[in-house]
């Protein structure tokens, strides 16, 4: 009997070392395929360069995802565009502003996403600031003032000089002054919105807009140098233009004054039939659990002030290169691999929202949805999301992970479930277990987040290349684990907020007609 035993244990031994041999050469494989010939640089240039910015419902996002489709059968991996919906169509041209008087010069700024151009021969006219006013019935008796004039509806910042830098270099006197004098700016510009009595981010545009006015002429400063956020425009025939903050204060200052500045304004815009709205979606077959599922998650769409590079290109591109990585080298999973790209995540998580809905029984065999979207940094955070056995298994499929990648990545368990913010929560809504690879910041929120300068420079390469190693890990050791992700749900604490113990998020339907209404 003891011959037996010792014969079993050396027996199981043999086995387990067999297996991690095997493992350790598919990941020593992968790593080192992307750190000596990885395809990111190039895939960022494709896509960012080449194709730019994807805003939903414009030519140019269903150009990135043939492009994608294309790319995944490159690689000889299964991929297709899925339609969820569709998108007003809208396709943006040139945007040219000019300060004409009392002096010229060429202004920094933009039209708004969907905001209509002007024609062909521009619009030239004064610029006036919206008005202090005592009350509701007040604006509405200057209204007609608008009529003929670009009308600024932002707040003038007195300073266009992030925090930081007022830290490092002012007196302390100076520094607080400043922030006082910010913080009152912007409480009485507030106060001054809300005495025009309209409600709401497009009712002020469209009252203005049905007054006469030729255009909007908005700021919306992402306290750091050079950057302003760029979203939507709220008018149907008149442009909305956002303006530098530099630029924006040197209008406000001549207006203010007295000096009557005039800008000339060509923006070129179309106006397009509705464009169909897609997901691209990828697959990798499993030959073991073929029912099972790992989902590569990044949405496709941008905001498009800039290339939409760090939101989410740099997710993008770190799956497509995970994908690739993994076909090469581990090309008959265990589980199937899908990888989604998802459309519309800008607008409400719609792409994903739309593919939890239409695959409920792909959904209900998730093992693991890794998604990736919050900027060009390493990852520095995994959460549990709520599930109360997730530290047994992230722990487990972390553990193969080089240790220059792992050791800046801190874990919580069991986390408490994200209710929004990208494209993991629609999963987490249906009850899947999906986890944000939540990255190291690089000035994210002020610097690209919807910004202008969200561009290919900004993408930090070494960051995105440890990020698709270990995407491709994760994914390579969540295939192979010969357990199933157990959907257990921890009991989730109190909301602070609400006094009231918080409850597991649930499904919402995507909206399946932006912008058709």
């Amino acid at each position: 009997m003891k011959r037996f035993y010792s014969i079993f244990a050396f027996a199981l031994f043999v086995t387990f070392s067999v297996t991690a041999q095997q493992n350790n050469a598919v990941i020593d494989q992968m790593v080192k395929e992307a750190n000596e010939n990885s395809q990111l640089e190039r895939l960022a240039h494709e896509l960012l360069d080449v194709i730019g910015p994807r805003l939903v419902g414009t030519p140019e996002q269903k150009q990135a995802h043939d492009w994608a489709v294309n790319q995944f059968n490159a690689w000889g991996i299964d991929a297709k565009n899925e339609q969820w919906g569709e998108w007003r169509g809208w396709q943006r041209g040139v945007t040219h502003i000019d300060l004409v008087a009392p002096r010229t010069k060429t202004l920094q700024g933009m039209m708004l996403a969907w905001s209509p151009g002007t024609s062909k021969k521009g619009i030239e006219a004064e610029v006036i600031i919206l008005p202090d006013l005592a009350d509701s019935a007040a604006y509405a008796a200057w209204l007609p003032n608008a009529k003929g004039k670009f009308v600024m509806i932002s707040a003038n910042q007195p300073t266009g000089r992030p925090e930081y830098n007022w830290k490092e270099f002012a007196t302390e006197e100076s520094f607080q002054k400043m922030k006082a004098l910010k913080d009152s700016v912007n409480d009485a510009w507030r106060t001054r919105l809300q005495k025009t009595g309209y409600r709401g981010r497009g009712a002020l545009p469209e009252a203005l807009e049905k007054a006469g006015a030729v255009g909007i002429i908005s700021s919306y400063w992402s306290q750091g140098f050079g950057a302003n956020k760029i979203f939507s425009s709220y008018t149907k025939k008149i442009p909305t233009l956002d303006i530098s903050l530099e630029d924006y204060g040197l209008l406000y200052r001549l207006a203010e004054y007295g000096n009557q500045p005039k800008i000339k304004v060509n923006a070129d815009s179309k106006n397009l039939k509705p464009m169909q709205t897609f997901n691209t979606v990828a697959t990798i077959p499993g030959t073991e659990k073929p029912e099972e599922y790992i989902v590569l998650s990044a949405h496709f769409d941008s905001w498009d002030g800039g290339q939409g590079a760090t939101d989410n290109g740099t997710g993008t591109i770190t799956m497509m290169e995970a994908a690739r990585l993994l076909k090469k080298y581990y090309p008959n999973p265990k589980r199937t691999i899908v990888i989604g790209l998802w459309g519309s995540e800008e607008q409400g998580l719609n792409g994903s929202r739309a593919f939890v809905e239409d695959h409920p029984e792909l959904v209900k065999g998730i093992q693991a949805v890794f998604n990736q979207d919050n900027g060009t940094g390493r990852v520095t955070n995994i959460s549990g999301q709520g599930f109360l056995h997730a530290y047994e298994f992230i722990n487990r499929w972390l553990y193969p992970v080089p240790q220059e990648i792992k050791k800046h990545i801190e874990t919580s368990f069991p986390g408490t479930p994200g209710g929004g913010g990208s494209d993991y929560a629609s999963f987490l809504a249906a009850g899947a277990p999906a986890f944000s690879l939540s990255s190291l910041s690089w000035s994210y929120w002020n610097y690209t987040w919807h910004t202008n300068l969200d561009t290919y420079d900004k993408i930090v390469f070494d960051d995105v290349r440890y990020n698709a190693i270990l995407t491709a890990i994760l994914t390579y050791m969540a295939s192979e684990d010969d357990k199933t992700f157990p959907r257990d749900q921890s009991v989730l604490p109190i909301n602070p907020r609400t006094g009231k113990q918080s409850e597991w998020p649930s499904p919402r339907s995507p909206n399946r007609k932006g912008g058709l209404d």
